[in-house]
């Protein structure tokens, strides 16, 4: 599908992802419009394409209105938070995220939007020593214990986008994310995922260096640009109707190297790094078989882990005296 002259919903514009969305679709399709979706975050890139729209995704009326002349959507709006949040408040992302995707799914089908990319999670799977691919899901084994409701949260939202194609012939494509971060990401210390918690650590250079588990806790990770890519892929490609698809680097990437790295990039040399297992966490292991992305859809990460981190940490050096949340 050639995106220029179309009208792309994007919801949860003001994310992670969603901004690094914004600046791919802009790049790629300069002609095609964007209605910007937000909740709380105030909007900060500016472009004559973009319309923002503030709504709240969990409401029937509200989503109908937003979806209505769209031609095609990214459901990329979410409630997360990391490791503390879930431990703290594990129920906190449940009802929001059933409710916000539900609605925006009926919403897509009653105004006629064409085609729909969900952003999934790795979250859903159980836990793996190996790497694990799209089929590899047991819906007969749990979520790991921390991913317990949020994991199930997504495999119902997955149900949901297979019952909507089926029953209405949407085009909806699954991308299963791994731990996506760049610029823009949540460095608040209360909502924060472990590597912008790192690299917030690094630039305010903390010393003793902490951090919450072990060097060898291993996490499949993708830069946002990288991930961005992958998903208007995934919106212009014709071939696919419905198809799911793990994006992530495919690399092994452990807590000890995510710190040195953003120590390295922020410049900062600790006299000492504690490691404090004791303190929340989720899974040991995680690593996502990503062949069926490059094979069917072509794509491929074009940044490495260290580079990403390199970026991100250069970005919040220069962006920290604003940027909240």
């Amino acid at each position: 599908m050639d995106l220029n002259d179309k009208t792309v919903f994007l919801a949860g514009a003001t994310g992670l992802a969603g901004s690094a969305i914004i600046a791919h679709l802009l790049e790629r399709y300069p002609k095609a419009r964007i209605r910007a979706v937000h909740h709380r975050t105030t909007p900060f890139i500016k472009h004559q394409q973009v319309e923002y729209v503030q709504g709240d995704l969990r409401s029937r009326e509200a989503c109908r209105q937003l979806a209505a002349g769209c031609d095609c959507a990214v459901m990329g709006a979410a409630n997360t938070g990391g490791a503390a949040i879930l431990e703290s408040k594990p129920w906190s992302q449940i009802n929001d995220n059933v409710i916000m995707n539900a609605q925006m799914l009926e919403a897509f089908s009653f105004e006629n939007v064409k085609k729909v990319v969900y952003i999934s999670s790795a979250s859903l799977y159980h836990e793996s020593a190996k790497q694990i691919s799209e089929d590899d899901l047991d819906l007969n084994r749990d979520p790991c214990k921390a991913h317990y409701g949020m994991g199930w949260v997504v495999r119902f939202v997955e149900k949901l986008c297979r019952f909507w194609h089926e029953t209405c012939n949407m085009e909806i494509v699954i991308a299963r994310a791994a731990n996506i971060f760049g610029p823009f990401d949540k460095f608040d210390p209360k909502t924060s995922h472990f590597i912008p918690a790192i690299i917030r650590k690094a630039v305010e250079r903390e010393d003793p260096f902490e951090l919450w588990a072990s060097p060898d806790v291993t996490r499949d990770v993708i830069y946002s640009n990288d991930f961005a890519t992958a998903i208007v892929m995934m919106l212009d490609d014709d071939k696919i109707k419905f198809d799911t698809f793990n994006i992530g680097s495919a690399v092994k990437t452990t807590v000890g190297s995510v710190a040195n790295w953003a120590l390295k990039h922020a410049r900062h040399k600790p006299s000492k790094i504690e490691y404090r297992t004791d303190k929340p966490a989720t899974l040991k292991f995680r690593s996502l078989n990503c062949t069926k992305a490059r094979e069917l859809l072509g794509w491929k990460p074009g940044y490495t882990v260290e580079d990403g981190i390199r970026e991100t940490t250069e970005w919040w050096i220069e962006n920290k005296n604003w940027w909240r949340k």
